[in-house]
């Protein structure tokens, strides 16, 4: 089964949290700190593995965990930090963030690799805390929380040249005479159901990746027929082959056609209307064919809207007339022709960073029963980082959320000394 968009979840490991303890040692009565830091957790990468063909495998996992860091430990240790957990995808993968629509990454090459999801720093422990003031502190920080994202991969084939052309005019027997691909061919429409890709080799050494596309229709962009399920993987060939058959008894069938693909394509995107586009007339062996393809070429000398009447490749693909000159054509073109621009951030195989918190770093709500709760992603990240069994953590927690302005925030919104404030299901008294 060919699967070319996908949805999964990605859970970064939290980090190990920090340690609170001193030296215990004999002839050492003052012994200083010495808890050391938590592990770092586990990162979700995603990898090109180009023997994957399909996102076929995510169909039956979809949520992927990685370990979380060690517990720092005594003597200074710091916690084991935990393996990345490593995805492997199909070259041609495109990563998005459900929540925000924002494109992560475009993994193209082999060996490409994507940071979705970060693994939280491991806790300090209380030897990171010492001061003069404080040489002998009961502070740890709890490991960071990973990163969780909701995600959608979706694949665009890696074809440098795409068969585009309605149903049954001869994409796959074409992708079958001039490459080693084996598609089912059938003599009713929409028998491709899925894109099929092969490697053309010419005798002067060339070689190129082409692939057929499920036929498009009128309305394709819109919908119709397979069209807008399978038009994404057009976007990123390089040249196409406009196929058009020319057996039909309507003389008029093949301009009509040939009108209405550009049109669904530049529906789509326009840009695929800029690329390099080679006309290739169908089924010549059959007897109509002739007399229809100098109809189909008169018509397009009179087009106005043409800006130059393209060339025709006369081609029979069962008898295989035409078809050596139309792939050293399109060999030609792609010498010729850049490649796609890739969607991927300018620096994708750095470490992913964390985004700049954006918004307010807390938010106040008060509820029927007088519960005055505080929300907010950088405010919970803090509070989850607390060691909650040391009440200098707790002190520490405090006058950070002083530092925030929370004080003056539940002042300014009506909390009295005595009203319960809650943070997820921490509660306490607020203090004047």
């Amino acid at each position: 089964m060919f699967v070319d968009q996908i949805k999964i979840q990605v859970h970064a490991g939290k980090g190990g949290d920090g340690m609170v303890a001193f030296r215990r040692e004999k002839f050492v009565p003052n012994g200083g700190p010495a808890g050391g830091d938590g592990g770092r957790g586990g990162s979700i990468i995603l990898k090109v593995d180009e023997g994957l063909r399909t996102l076929m495998d995510f169909r039956y996992h979809r949520i992927f965990k990685a370990a979380n860091g060690g517990k720092g430990m005594i003597k200074q240790m710091t916690g084991r930090g935990a393996e990345d957990t490593v995805v492997k995808v199909p070259q041609g993968t495109t990563v998005k963030d459900l929540h925000t629509g924002e494109i992560m990454g475009d993994l193209i090459n082999q060996g490409d690799e994507l940071v979705v999801a970060a693994g939280g720093r491991g806790g300090r422990g209380n030897i990171r805390f010492a001061s003069p003031k404080n040489p002998a502190p009961e502070i740890a920080e709890n490991g960071e929380p990973g990163e969780d994202r909701d995600l959608q991969l979706e694949l665009k084939m890696l074809a440098d040249v795409g068969l585009v052309g309605f149903p049954s005019v001869g994409k796959s027997t074409l992708l079958s005479v001039v490459t080693g691909a084996k598609p089912k061919i059938a003599a009713y429409e929409f028998t491709t159901l899925v894109p099929n890709l092969g490697m053309v080799r010419l005798d002067d050494g060339r070689d190129f990746a082409m692939a057929d596309m499920p036929g498009l229709i009128e309305g394709a962009s819109n919908g119709v027929g397979l069209g807008l399920q399978f038009l994404r993987h057009i976007e990123r060939t390089r040249v196409l082959l406009h196929l058009v058959d020319m057996s039909s008894e309507d003389e008029n069938q093949a301009i009509d056609r040939y009108k209405a693909i550009n049109h669904e394509l530049e529906r789509y995107d326009p840009e695929l209307l800029k690329r390099p586009q080679i006309v290739v007339a169908t089924k010549m062996d059959l007897p109509s064919s002739s007399d229809n393809m100098s109809v189909f070429k008169k018509q397009l000398e009179n087009d106005d809207t043409l800006d130059e009447t393209p060339e025709i490749f006369p081609i029979s693909a069962i008898t295989h007339q035409g078809v050596d000159d139309l792939m050293q054509k399109a060999a030609n073109l792609l010498d010729e022709t850049p490649s796609f621009e890739s969607e991927r951030p300018e620096d994708l195989e750095t470490s992913y960073k964390f985004d700049e918190y954006e918004k307010a770093p807390f938010e106040i709500s008060h509820d029927e029963e007088g519960l005055w709760v505080l929300t907010g992603e950088k405010l919970e990240r803090l509070f989850e980082m607390t060691d909650l069994q040391h009440d200098e953590s707790l002190m520490r927690f405090a006058r950070q959320m002083r530092t925030m302005g929370v004080d003056e925030a539940l002042r300014a919104a009506g909390a009295k000394n005595g009203d319960t404030v809650q943070i997820q299901k921490f509660t306490f008294e607020f203090v004047e």
